[in-house]
C-alpha cells in the first residue's frame, strides 16, 4: 500500500511502542503533522521547542525507551538542542525528528537550513538525515536501536520536506530490542574475590539505563556482601533510600561524610556511573588515572571503561543484567565484620537528613521539604531543574521507588517544569511536584499553557530568592561584593498562573506551607505556589552574607 513518507515514519514510531510524542509544529514536516491526525499516538504541542525536547527527555527516562520530539528546521532544532545536551550527559534514550528543507535545496543555504550531521554531531550517539522515503523504516528502526544500545543515549534525524511527502510502498520494520551484554563468570568470581577481601568498600550507582528491579538486586546483594551504596548525581531514585545500606547521595553539596567515604575506600563498586566531575567532588576523590582505590567500574559501553580512570577489574554489562548477577552471586566473605561500616554509613545519612539550621526568612525550605516527604506517597514523581534551590530538593527528600526522580544531570535549567508536564501526561494518577527557582522557573514556564491546555495537574513550587542563587554564591565567593547581572526583577508569580487559567497561591511562612499544598493539590489542575524566601538563605549551610565574609567581602 502506497504511504507518503509522512505517514510511513508515524507508522514506524507506533510499530516501536510510541504512544506518546512532543514538539512544535511546523511546515517542514506537514505530512507527519497530517498522519498523526488519525494515529494512536498522543501528540502534545508544547510553547517553545526547549520545552518539547526536554518533555522528551523526561518521558525516555521514565519508560526507558526513547523519548520522541519532533521540530522544524533551524531554529525549532537548535532550541531542542538543549534537551538533546541533556539526555546524551544524562544517557537518556531520546529521539530528535527534525523537518528539513527539501533535497534539491540542501547546500544553499535555504531557508532556516542547517547540517544536523555537523550541528547535532558532538551531542548525539547519531545524527543522520533520510534522502529516500523507502528508507524511512530501516532508519528508524536503527535510530531506535541506537538509542537505547549500550550507553543510551539521544539520535538526530533530519527528514527533508519532500521525503516526508514521496509516495512509498515500502513495508514497515520489526520493532527492534537492544541487545545488552552481562558479565562473565571469570568477572563475577574476581568481585567476589575482592569484594571478599576489602574493609571499606562502597557501591555507587548511577546512570542510563536502570530498572527498578535493578535498584533491588543491588540492594539485596548489598545487605547480604554488608556494602554500604550510594546513588551518583540525580540518581537518587535507583535504589529505595528507606534501605539499611543507603548511605546518601554523592552530589553538589556532598556531605563531607559521604565524600570520606568515597575518598577512604579500599574497593569502589561503580555500577553504571561515570565517577565524573560532580560525584568525584571535582575529579578530587579519585586519582586520575590510576585511582587509589581498587575500582570495580561496570558500564555497558565498552569505551568508557578506561577513559578516565583505569579500574581493577572492568566489567562490560547491561546494567539490570549486572545487577541479576550480582544478586545470585554466593555471598562473599567478610560481610559480618562490615556490618558496622553499613551501619556508621547509614547513620550519617539519617544525621544529614535531619540536620536543620535554622535560616533568615519566615519560610525555611527544609520544612517545606519535610511536608513533601510526609504527604507524598512512594510513586509520588519529584522534579526539578537546576539552581541552589535543588540542594534542599536532594539532601531533604527521600525516594523510595523508581523511577520517580526527573533532574538534568547536565544541569540545564528549566528543566523541572516541562519534565514533570510530560511525567504527569504518561502517569495522570500519581501526584507530580516540580521544585523550581524563580530564575529557573521562567526559563520554560510558558509551558503553564500547555500544562492548561492538556489538563496536567503538575503542582510546581517557585522558590523566588530575587536572583539567579547558583551564579550569585560562586560571585560572593571569587568577587565578594561586585554583583553583576544575577539580580532579578520578577513577576508576580500567583498572577502569572491565574493569567493561564491555573491554580496559583502565595506561601510566605513555613507554617503556612502545608495547608496551601494541600489546596494545590486538591485543585484538580494545574497549581503554582509562589515561595518567598529572603535572599540571605543561600544554602541549607551558609547565608549569603556568610559566604561574603568568609572570601573577605
Amino acid at each position: 500500500m502506497s504511504r507518503s513518507g509522512g505517514q510511513v515514519l508515524v507508522d514506524q514510531l507506533v510499530a516501536h511502542g510510541t504512544e506518546l510524542a512532543f514538539g512544535v509544529p511546523g511546515e517542514s514536516y506537514l505530512a507527519v503533522l497530517d498522519a498523526l491526525h488519525d494515529a494512536p499516538l498522543r501528540f502534545i504541542a508544547t510553547r517553545h521547542e526547549a520545552g518539547a525536547a526536554t518533555m522528551a527527555e523526561a518521558c525516555g527516562k521514565l519508560t526507558g525507551r526513547p523519548g520522541v520530539c519532533l521540530v522544524t528546521r533551524g531554529p525549532g532544532a537548535t532550541h531542542a538542542s538543549v534537551g538533546v545536551h541533556t539526555a546524551f550527559q544524562d544517557s537518556t534514550p531520546m529521539l530528535l525528528l527534525v523537518g528539513q528543507v527539501a533535497r534539491g535545496t540542501i547546500g544553499r543555504e535555504g531557508f532556516q537550513e542547517l547540517d544536523y550531521r555537523q550541528v547535532f554531531g558532538s551531542m548525539a550517539k547519531w545524527a543522520t538525515q533520510v534522502d529516500e522515503a523507502s528508507r524511512l523504516p530501516e532508519v528508524i528502526a536503527r535510530a531506535y536501536a541506537v538509542a537505547c544500545s549500550g550507553r543510551p543515549g539521544p539520535v538526530v534525524v533530519a527528514l527533508p520536506e519532500d521525503v516526508l511527502a514521496e509516495e512509498t510502498d515500502v513495508a514497515d520494520a520489526a520493532p527492534v530490542a537492544a541487545a545488552a551484554a552481562s558479565p562473565g563468570a571469570a568477572e563475577l568470581e574476581t568481585l567476589r574475590e575482592l569484594v571478599g577481601e576489602a574493609e571499606r568498600p562502597l557501591l555507587v550507582v548511577g546512570e542510563g539505563g536502570w530498572t527498578a528491579q535493578a535498584g533491588a538486586d543491588v540492594v539485596a546483594f548489598a545487605q547480604a556482601a554488608g556494602v554500604p551504596v550510594a546513588t551518583s548525581f540525580r540518581c537518587q531514585d535507583y535504589v529505595d533510600n528507606d534501605a539499611p545500606v543507603y548511605a546518601g547521595h554523592a552530589a553538589i553539596g556532598m556531605p563531607p561524610a559521604l565524600a570520606g567515604r568515597i575518598a577512604e575506600a579500599d574497593l569502589l563498586l561503580a555500577v553504571g556511573g561515570r565517577l565524573g566531575e560532580i560525584p568525584s567532588s571535582g575529579w578530587t576523590l579519585l586519582d586520575i588515572p590510576v585511582p587509589r582505590q581498587r575500582l570495580v567500574h561496570v558500564h555497558p559501553d565498552p569505551d568508557e571503561l578506561g577513559a578516565v580512570y583505569q579500574p581493577t577489574l572492568g566489567i562490560v554489562s547491561g546494567l539490570p543484567e549486572f545487577a541479576a548477577a550480582l544478586r545470585a552471586l554466593e555471598p562473599p566473605g567478610g560481610a559480618p565484620g562490615r556490618a558496622a561500616l553499613v551501619a556508621e554509613a547509614r547513620a550519617a545519612y539519617e544525621a544529614n537528613l535531619a540536620e536543620h539550621r535554622e535560616l533568615p526568612g519566615a519560610l525555611q525550605i527544609t520544612g517545606v521539604m519535610k511536608v513533601l516527604r510526609a504527604r507524598l506517597g512512594p510513586d509520588a514523581i519529584l522534579t526539578c531543574g537546576a539552581g541552589n534551590f535543588t540542594v534542599w530538593a536532594h539532601r531533604y527528600y527521600a525516594f523510595r521507588r523508581y523511577p520517580t526522580q526527573l533532574a538534568p544531570r547536565s544541569g540545564a535549567m528549566g528543566y523541572g517544569y516541562p519534565a514533570a508536564l510530560a511525567a504527569k501526561a504518561l502517569h495522570p494518577d500519581r501526584p507530580v511536584v516540580c521544585i523550581a527557582g524563580d530564575g529557573d522557573f521562567l526559563m520554560t514556564g510558558q509551558e503553564l499553557a500547555t500544562a492548561v491546555q492538556h489538563d496536567l495537574a503538575v503542582v510546581v513550587l517557585v522558590v523566588d530568592n530575587g536572583m539567579y542563587g547558583t551564579i550569585r554564591m560562586h560571585q560572593e565567593r571569587h568577587f565578594p561584593g561586585r554583583v553583576v547581572g544575577t539580580d532579578l526583577v520578577n513577576p508576580d508569580f500567583v498572577a502569572y498562573a491565574r493569567a493561564f487559567g491555573a491554580h496559583g497561591a502565595l506561601v510566605e511562612r513555613t507554617e503556612d506551607f502545608a495547608a496551601a499544598f494541600d489546596d494545590a493539590l486538591a485543585a484538580g489542575g494545574p497549581a503554582l505556589l509562589h515561595l518567598r524566601v529572603d535572599p540571605e538563605a543561600l544554602t541549607p549551610r551558609q547565608t549569603l552574607g556568610e559566604i561574603r565574609a568568609a572570601a573577605g567581602g
